[in-house]
Formats: structure tokens, sequence, C-alpha cells
């Protein structure tokens, strides 16, 4: 018999940059649970692929083009998931963008720092703000995920923005873990190492790069979105009622050795 809190039927999840790689890999696992799954991406073609993927769980499936980075778009995007699902009870803020490749910190511009704020830390806040209004004023709970890095607790040079917004990511949701723990809302923080995405293509394609990182994996492989699927049940499910505030690092040993 399958332990019965980890059966997620009824619920919604909500999954920002689900349409490939890890946020992907979330939803496909929690539909598969037998929750219904809205995806928010910025590609129509990838979120199609993710449509019809996830159909094939039998679970209703919903797909938005949605610009987390634009309140307007958070707002107007969340409204339409609620006239499609009714509700939602987990919120994964999994967007984000890579620090593009830069010489140095010292020829970073304003406009790079902020292009990358822009959507990992300002559209997880402005996400996870309307989700968290939705789940006081419906009661009942709900959970509130965000995708971070290895790169929050490890040194990531030339890439300082992007480590500041992960960083970022794991503050606020501690904090929403206190705030809102009163209203049955828990939250935390992933942190994934190298996992083989679209975003990590060029580095884990590259010779170089995959004979100085892979001896440090002791799994001695790549991650890949799959390999997120399990948190994020357990997340959604009632079998993690009592805990909140936590922060997962998913990487295949790599930060232990």
């Amino acid at each position: 018999m399958a332990y019965k809190p980890f059966d997620l039927t009824g619920k919604v999840a909500l999954v920002t940059g689900g349409n490939s790689g890890i946020g992907l890999g979330m939803a496909k696992a929690v539909a598969e649970a037998g929750a219904d799954i809205a995806i928010w991406g910025t590609n129509a073609e990838k979120n199609e692929a993710a449509r019809r993927a996830l159909e094939e769980t039998g679970r209703r499936i919903t797909t938005l083009l949605c610009d987390v980075g634009d309140e307007a778009a958070v707002e107007r995007s969340f409204a339409a998931t609620l006239d499609t699902m009714g509700r939602v009870d987990a919120c994964f803020a999994n967007a984000g963008v890579s620090g593009r490749g830069l010489k140095s910190f010292l020829d970073m511009t304003m406009d790079e720092w902020h292009r990358v704020l822009r959507v990992n830390l300002d559209g997880a806040f402005l996400t996870f703000r309307t989700a968290a209004r939705h789940m006081v004023e419906r009661g009942g709970g709900g959970v509130l995920v965000g995708t971070a890095s290895l790169a929050a607790i490890e040194a990531a040079p030339r890439s300082e923005h992007y480590a500041a917004t992960k960083g970022g990511m794991i503050s606020m949701t501690r904090a929403l873990a206190v705030e809102f723990a009163r209203h049955g809302i828990r939250a935390h923080s992933i942190l994934p190492g190298w996992i083989e995405t679209n975003m990590t293509a060029n580095a884990v394609s590259n010779p170089k790069f995959h004979g100085n990182v892979m001896p440090r994996i002791p799994m001695r492989r790549w991650g890949t979105g799959d390999d997120f699927g399990g948190i994020a049940v357990y997340l959604v499910s009632d079998a993690s009622r009592y805990h909140s505030g936590d922060t997962f690092v998913i990487d295949g040993g790599y930060s232990l050795y």
C-alpha cells in the first residue's frame, strides 16, 4: 500500500520556468503523484511541449507565457491560473537566468547586474508575494519553494550577481517560513549542484570544464531535472506538514568533496 501522505490528488502546483530542466522534472513528478500543474514560461514552443508531456500523466495542465520580472504580468498570470485551476497549493519559484561569462567582476555593468536580479530575485519576490496573498486569503496553508543554487554558499567568481540572487533566495524563503507559519504556509529553498539543463549546456559540454568538475562529483554524473522530482513531491505533500525553512542541497555530493 502506498504511503497516503504522498498522494497529491486535489492539489495544484504552480512551477515558474517549468517548461524544461529542473522545473519540468519537478512538475512531472508532482503530476504523477496526483496534482494538477500550472506552468509559467517565456517560450511558447517549450510551454506547449511541456504541456503535451505533462498531459500524459492524466492531470489537468495549463501553461501561460509570463515574464516573472514584470509585476503586472505576474499578477495577470496568477489570476489566469486561478481562473483555470481554482487554487494554488504549492508555488515553485524556479524561473531563472544565468550570469553571462565575464572575464572579471570589474567588467560587470549595471545592466548586467540588474538583468540577473530582475528575474532571479525580483521574479521570485513577485511570484511568492502573489502566491502568499492567495494562500493567506484562501486558508488551508500551502508551500513556497525557491530554486537557489550552490552558488549561494560556495564561491562563484565572475558570477557575483547570480550568487547574490541565490543567496537572497535562501534568506527570503527562511523569512517567509517564519512570517507565514501561523497560516500553515511552509517555505524552503533547493540548492542544485551541476545539473545538465539548457542553462548549463555550454559548460557541461566543454571538455576542460568536464575534466575539472566531474572528478569532484562523487556520483560521477551530472544531475538531471528528474533528480528533483522526489523532493518536489515531498514538499507539496502532507508528509512535510511540520517541515519548514529548510535548504535542500541536491548535488550528487559535490559540496562535500
